[in-house]
């Protein structure tokens, strides 16, 4: 069923269980992001409402938004995520990343699906690796052309690449899929024998997000 701006899951979009059930709201509409694509009178709902699945736990929205919706949100970006962004900060950040790739992979494609702000990759290709992103937002993708690197207007399923990459890395991506067990295994289609994938999301049993919980200052 479509419900406005997003696509209601009618089962777990991680284990397919049907045994979910609504957690709790939150309310987008102060968030700059939501303010710039509903300005002018543009039609976007506020209102977030999580669910959690009894199977197997994971916490989800109850919808998944539109190609529309998704499209106009995809029109704007958070300061910090524009490509060449406080880079110099940014750099020794990903270096880290980096370092703990390296005992295990040192050179081949890099690909950094959702690159943000193509710290991760400008840094990839100064230690030598082939450096490629993939996103969704068009002036990103432009953006990191004109930084010459190759990026592709594209989610990682629908991602074609010449050869397999030796490394994917997935930054606070995953939680952003509308099925992330799809997008789990086309990196691990994409990904050459003995290929590292590099993860990160938010994490609801650090200390950090069970504070925020109980300030109600939670952002995510």
């Amino acid at each position: 069923m479509t419900t406005s701006d997003r696509i209601a899951y009618d089962a777990c979009p991680l284990c397919a269980s049907t045994d979910f059930s609504a957690l709790r709201k939150g309310d987008g509409s102060r968030h700059p992001l939501y303010l710039q694509a509903t300005a002018g009178g543009g039609k976007l709902s506020p209102l977030i409402r999580w669910c959690t699945c009894r199977a197997c736990g994971h916490v989800f929205t109850d919808g998944y938004f539109t190609d529309a919706a998704f499209a106009r949100l995809a029109g704007f970006v958070n300061p910090g995520q524009i490509v060449g962004a406080d880079f110099e900060r940014q750099r020794p950040i990903a270096a880290r990343m980096i370092e703990k790739v390296l005992p295990l992979a040192a050179d081949g494609i890099w690909l950094d699906v959702g690159f943000g702000n193509g710290a991760l990759l400008m840094t990839a290709r100064e230690y030598g690796f082939e450096a490629v992103g993939c996103d969704l937002r068009p002036a990103a993708v432009t953006a990191l052309q004109n930084a010459g690197i190759e990026a592709h207007l594209s989610d990682i399923a629908a991602l074609r690449l010449p050869r397999p990459c030796r490394v994917i890395s997935m930054a606070d991506v995953l939680e952003h899929l509308p099925y992330p067990k799809t997008g789990l295994q086309a990196a691990h289609e994409r990904l050459e024998d003995g290929g590292i994938l590099l993860l990160s999301m938010p994490n609801s049993d650090a200390p950090a997000w069970q504070l925020l919980d109980r300030q109600n200052a939670n952002p995510y």
